[in-house]
């Protein structure tokens, strides 16, 4: 379903007039003012709901928090994560880094619940075979790791993000730089006369504008598994396999609870959106290059989701450390870390010198 039905009636919620589906933004827009409404669909037509940001910064209402479950929660002491799982499960280590150094964890308050999710489509035969091709092209990891069964320890989490909508007009002012050239008379080292092109830049200030939507831009709210490692394994198709939230998806995972707030999470997309937006404004100048750009934007209709990824997760200690692999549970992206053999490593540099010395002598020759 690619529109929402004629009976179902959506408020703007800056003029109050209809909202209209638009499947080019895949969002509720407002005909009469443009201003993007917080709902969006899944694939099977059900409504997810996007929530106001500057509401939401205010106050969120008590039913919008909780997990809509009964369920049990522990903080890693290693590395802070919060386990949030049914209350028959029974926890002797933390899921995200493998240490027994587990502990109740104390609710303060009820979490703001996810409004969608995203089910894992990745088999765990496929992903357990993909882990070890993996690990079997790592050169330089120890012996004694790779004979080991590591993927025993493999399971599926799902993890907190937080996405953020904004429908943002932009105005900038630059000085746009167009390169000439001239010729250059000069003296070689000889003391005689040689010419030369020297590249010049004429400078000639520019301004223009620019409309953009920021669609479900996302920040990871994950303690659990390191950012560099999510980073290597995202995006995530959040626009169009999202699934509105109910326990049934989650029951029988582990789900990590957020520990970057809302708050935190928003000033943190804001800054990845004025970046973006500062790029595409740039892309605008006119010219060879540029120099003291000014970006002047106003943001609309902001919106935000609470939403759990899958993942595909395999935590293990080797010596002393603890290392992570992890697979985005719907791309089937890998990304991971593991220990180093000092002594493979050795070897491979005294081969490198050996080759080169080999080299160095039947040139010589």
């Amino acid at each position: 379903m690619s529109e929402l039905s004629a009976l179902n009636k959506f408020a703007c919620p800056a003029c109050g007039a209809d909202a209209r589906w638009e499947p080019s933004r895949q969002s509720l827009v407002c005909p009469y003012c443009s201003t993007v409404s917080p709902a969006k669909l899944a694939d099977d037509g059900s409504l997810i709901e996007e929530n106001d940001l500057v509401a939401g910064l205010r106050r969120l209402t008590p039913d919008q928090r909780g997990w809509q479950a009964e369920t049990k929660s522990v903080r890693c002491q290693n590395c802070n994560a919060i386990s949030v799982f049914d209350p028959k499960h029974v926890a002797r280590a933390c899921e995200f880094c493998g240490s027994p150094a587990i502990v109740p964890a104390d609710q303060q308050q009820a979490p703001i619940r996810p409004s969608s999710l995203l089910a894992f489509t990745v088999p765990e035969a496929t992903v357990r075979e993909q882990m070890r091709r993996w690990y079997a092209t790592r050169w330089f990891a120890p012996n004694a790791l790779k004979s080991r069964a590591i993927t025993d320890t493999l399971h599926g989490v799902y993890l907190p993000y937080w996405t953020f909508d904004a429908q943002v007009h932009a105005d900038w002012t630059a000085d746009s730089g167009y390169y000439y050239y001239e010729t250059e008379t000069y003296r070689d080292a000889q003391g005689n006369l040689q010419t030369r092109q020297v590249r010049k830049v004429r400078w000639v200030p520019s301004s223009g504008s620019l409309d953009h939507f920021f669609d479900d831009e996302l920040v990871a709210a994950s303690k659990g598994v390191r950012g560099d490692l999510l980073s290597k394994i995202e995006p995530f198709p959040t626009t169009s396999d999202l699934k509105p939230y109910d326990p049934g998806y989650v029951a029988g995972w582990v789900v990590e609870q957020y520990q970057l707030d809302l708050v935190a999470a928003a000033q943190r997309s804001r800054e990845t959106m004025d970046a973006k937006l500062r790029s595409l404004c740039a892309s605008q100048v006119p010219g060879d290059t540029h120099r003291n750009l000014r970006v002047s934007a106003d943001y609309r209709g902001q919106t935000f989701k609470h939403i759990l990824a899958p993942v595909w997760l395999l935590a293990y200690v080797y010596g002393r450390k603890s290392f992570q692999v992890v697979v985005n549970g719907v791309t089937g992206a890998i990304a991971g870390d593991r220990p180093y053999s000092w002594i493979k490593i050795t070897l491979a540099v005294l081969a490198a010198l050996i080759l080169v010395g080999i080299i160095a002598a039947v040139a010589q020759r």
